[in-house]
């Protein structure tokens, strides 16, 4: 992290030479109520304490149960890793300037926390598609599943959404470097958030939001059409089986996936599409704590209750756990 920060700089200095710019930012948070800010703390501490918790007890069972090594559990747990990953880049610092009452964020770090947060939401919108043509393979192409679902090419569907996320939160971060902030400062928001801070600067903003909107396009409709397709496949797939338990039995093997599908996606439609406030910078908070919070926070229930083998494997998981202190 502190590479990428000395890289922002530099970045930042070549593009800005003599200009006055802003060494910190103000995070307003989500409210600037002084009594709702110990309900804010408690009420967002508990939420990360279960989001750490939920997606860190599936990690650890996945990894510890030979049993779930295979490619949907393997997409499961770098799912699992970006959810925890996108609520560890904003909540604990909000945390902080709550306790702290301190609500200034370097320049440096700002970008930072930006950058990791797009490459987070991001991974989450490719991971799906990615489990979607799992899902599909594994459904519509039974007998070859695991001639097509091959250890090299599970390698690369893990790696290239990274890669891809990558460079959409690099992208975004070195376009924001370019911009000056003179005098404006303070952010309306709980976290460095890319499209609060284009409505802070007074430079141009006309390619950074071209930008967003050609590449937060892409990378909701590609993954998107993917899931469709996969699910269009799989419908029928089902609909061709004759018996009403095998019906059931092949719907149930992507239930979970479907029902993390429709909560990322009916977020995105019912706070981007259809927001109901009046004011954007309460769409932008509302989407970003369903995001980075929320979504996260629901994932690891979601695949544990509706998954018999996760279930079972966390069982056996905490039981072991308790079991423990009693071995003398």
């Amino acid at each position: 992290m502190k590479t990428l920060c000395s890289f922002l700089q530099i970045n930042r200095n070549m593009h800005q030479g003599n200009q006055t710019t802003m060494s910190e930012f103000i995070l307003l948070g989500l409210s600037n109520k002084a009594e709702q800010q110990h309900l804010l703390f408690v009420l967002f501490l508990g939420m990360y304490l279960v989001t750490v918790l939920g997606n860190g007890l599936i990690i650890l069972a996945i990894g510890l149960d030979s049993c779930l090594h295979n490619p949907m559990y393997l997409f499961l747990v770098n799912l699992s890793f970006a959810d925890l990953s996108s609520t560890s880049t904003s909540v604990p610092k909000m945390l902080m300037n709550i306790q702290t009452k301190s609500q200034s964020i370097s320049y440096e770090s700002c970008l930072t926390q930006m950058y990791f947060s797009i490459v987070f939401v991001v991974i989450d919108n490719f991971l799906l598609g990615v489990m979607a043509y799992d899902r599909f393979v594994a459904i519509c192409h039974p007998l070859t599943y695991t001639s097509i679902m091959r250890p090299r090419l599970c390698v690369w569907l893990t790696v290239i959404p990274w890669f891809l996320s990558n460079m959409v939160a690099l992208t975004h971060t070195l376009l924001l470097t370019r911009l000056v902030f003179c005098d404006r400062n303070t952010l309306p928001h709980f976290f460095c958030d890319l499209a609060p801070l284009l409505k802070l600067s007074c430079t141009d903003v006309m390619i950074n939001e071209l930008v967003l909107l050609i590449v937060g396009s892409s990378v909701i409709s590609f993954p998107f059409a993917l899931i469709l397709y996969s699910y269009v496949c799989i419908i029928k797939a089902v609909l061709r089986i004759s018996s009403a338990e095998g019906k059931w039995k092949a719907f149930s093997t992507c239930s979970s996936h479907l029902t993390v599908v429709l909560l990322f996606y009916g977020t995105i439609a019912g706070v981007y599409f259809f927001p109901s406030s009046t004011h954007p910078e309460d769409t932008d908070k509302i989407g970003a704590v369903l995001f980075t919070v929320v979504i996260p926070m629901m994932n690891p229930f979601i695949y544990s209750l509706r998954n018999k083998d996760m279930k079972g494997t966390l069982r056996k998981l905490i039981n072991k756990k308790r079991l423990l202190p009693l071995i003398p």
